[in-house]
């Protein structure tokens, strides 16, 4: 059931910034977006990047300790929210960076945002080309321990998400 909603062109330029990684310097790589959470406008007919709601590459280890914990704070615990994180992990076999789409619409979040953010949530995912890994969370018990991440990364054989082992 399509709502009708629009999706603003800044989040399809967030996107593909997460998406495309190329040779940067390490000012451009520490401007790079790690995650970074979309709302609905006010008015309920866009989706938009929301302010102050992201974590850049250069917060990492200056402001922020763990990216993934921090993420899941920037959550609110009584809406609705889409959001792009930037998973690194590690395999038995190799080092791996992928984007996640998750979907937030906690059990508190009121009956009228879940039904408008999950009717519009095709808008912004026929935006997101090539995402590998979505991810419906409707609860902080879901989203809390990061090996619920690393399982929907690459099941049981994903030994470590940002750097700190499973």
């Amino acid at each position: 059931m399509a709502s009708g909603v629009t999706v603003n062109d800044e989040v399809i330029k967030v996107f593909n910034d997460m998406k495309v990684r190329k040779s940067s310097t390490q000012d451009e790589v520490k401007k790079r977006k790690k995650a970074v959470l979309f709302c609905l406008s006010e008015d309920r007919k866009k989706i938009i990047v929301e302010e102050g709601k992201q974590i850049l590459v250069g917060d990492i280890g200056e402001t922020v300790d763990d990216p993934y914990a921090c993420f899941v704070k920037l959550l609110p615990l009584n809406d609705c929210r889409y959001g792009l994180y930037d998973a690194t992990y590690e395999t038995k076999e190799s080092k791996k960076e992928d984007l996640v789409f998750i979907f937030w619409a906690p059990e508190s979040a009121p009956l009228k945002s879940k039904m408008i953010y999950a009717s519009s949530k095709d808008a912004i995912k026929k935006k997101f080309t090539g995402i590998k890994h979505e991810w419906q969370v409707n609860g902080l018990d879901d989203i809390q321990d990061r090996s619920t991440l690393a399982e929907k990364l690459g099941g049981n054989v994903v030994v470590s998400l940002e750097g700190k082992p499973l």
